[in-house]
């Protein structure tokens, strides 16, 4: 049977003292530190003992789905959206990046008063289950990420206001080359081979992309670094071996007609290294420049230095439409962009309600009343201002808060009521009562 040792609350006091006597420094808990500014409100919300109000349980709601459910958006890409201060919402934007590009992230405020907004970028590894690694988030005074991915690959960006803070904000995402191209006056149409392309029949693959323009056309440092080989060697020719520190690369150059630096020489971005030639096992085609990068081996050098359209399209829908109820003005195609539909797009009827999210080049992000998202074009929406009809009610009938069977009553609404009919969704109508009251009811009731 086990001793069970009972000792009265001086004796206890007694041993502590013993203990710590022989401790130089007592042993505390390690501080809380934040990795980001979203992690350092929560953790203040915790402390002021806010985070089990059904408000702040919605805004912790709203981040975790905008992880979940994210809009995939293509790059570059603009849109102008809107956070209302009495919802707590999170926006989730997935985005596709390629290694050798710089990806450029802006939001900018259009409200006079400042909102505090919390921007993350995560990396998405999907190799068993899916799991967001944190890459960066913007400073507040900024509203600005910039980053070059490491790896091809999916990113996901997180922006979500404090609690009771909102307004209109516009998302500017960018897509330029990390590296500036290095034949002068060049351009991607002079790219005439890229990588992995076979060599001798096949015996081996191409690494890297070759440039073609003029002899003596001047080549340019990309990027700032230094020079690790300038000389003759082997099939290259005339080569230089450049070595970017801050990206951890080194940069191939071969078949030049002359080398204009020397081993061990600080190079800035744009200076001239050499000029275009075909030396090397080059010298039976046309003058070109061979660039090739290695970390490790050998990687595809376009992306580093293709030329993209970094500039998104302008903002044509009306982004005062953003966060109010339209409906269609005539029957057309909504693209879903999250729904449990398998088809990707969908014929909407003339007259559906839907909600605006966000505002874009020709098309809006909308809304179903069901909470599926989708786009639509500018010209198939219109406001809700002016009624469909005018209705008088037959009967007494209930106005919903939902166009679902779930729904919850606001108000009963009495026989020979006059009703404005604004919008539909399936069997119910989006009305207008006498009272200045909007709400749902069965289509077939007026």
């Amino acid at each position: 049977m086990p001793v069970i040792c009972r000792f009265d609350i001086w004796s206890g006091i007694t041993v502590l003292l013993l203990v710590f006597s022989g401790c130089e420094n007592e042993i505390v808990p390690d501080p809380f530190k934040p990795r980001n500014d979203h992690e350092a409100y929560l953790h203040s919300l915790t402390k002021a003992n806010l985070l089990t109000t059904a408000l702040a349980q919605d805004w912790i709601d709203a981040s975790r789905g905008s992880l979940e459910f994210p809009v995939q958006i293509e790059v570059p890409h603009q849109e102008a959206f809107y956070f209302d201060p009495k919802e707590p919402k999170a926006n989730g934007y997935l985005l596709s990046a390629q290694k050798g590009q710089k990806i450029e992230i802006t939001l900018a405020n259009q409200n006079p008063d400042s909102a505090k907004l919390f921007i993350d970028l995560f990396r998405v590894d999907s190799s068993e289950e899916t799991v967001l690694h944190h890459v960066a988030t913007a400073q507040p005074e900024y509203h600005l990420i910039a980053f070059e991915p490491r790896l091809d690959g999916e990113y996901l960006l997180r922006v979500q206001p404090e609690l009771l803070r909102g307004g209109r904000f516009t998302l500017i995402v960018r897509v330029i080359a990390a590296l500036s191209f290095p034949v002068q006056g060049g351009s991607n149409r002079d790219i005439g081979s890229f990588f992995g392309d076979p060599r001798d029949g096949g015996r081996r693959k191409h690494h890297g992309i070759d440039i073609f323009a003029r002899r003596h056309t001047p080549i340019l440092a990309p990027t700032n670094g230094y020079i690790r080989f300038a000389g003759e060697r082997g099939l290259g020719g005339q080569v230089v071996w450049m070595r970017d520190r801050s990206r951890d690369l080194t940069l191939y150059f071969a078949h030049l007609q002359k080398i204009s630096v020397t081993k061990c020489m600080q190079v800035e971005k744009g200076d001239t290294i050499g000029t275009v030639g075909n030396t090397g096992n080059a010298r039976t085609t046309p003058p070109h420049l061979h660039f090739g990068i290695y970390q490790d081996g050998p990687i595809d050098p376009y992306h580093f230095v293709a030329y993209t359209d970094d500039e998104p399209k302008s903002i044509q829908a009306d982004p005062d439409l953003v966060g109010q109820k339209v409906r269609m003005r005539r029957t057309g195609k909504i693209t879903y962009l999250q729904s449990q539909a398998k088809d990707k797009k969908h014929t909407l009827d003339k007259f559906q309600l839907l909600e605006v999210e966000a505002a874009m080049a020709g098309h809006y992000r909308v809304r179903m009343p069901a909470g599926d998202l989708g786009l639509v074009a500018d010209k198939d929406i219109e406001q809700i201002l002016q009624p469909i009809t005018e209705a008088q009610l037959i009967s007494q009938v209930q106005l919903l808060d939902r166009p679902f069977e779930d729904s919850s009553i606001i108000e009963e609404i009495t026989e020979s009521a006059e009703i404005r009919i604004l919008a539909k969704d399936q069997d119910h109508w989006y009305v207008d009562t006498q009272n200045g009251s909007q709400g749902w009811m069965i289509s077939r009731a007026p």
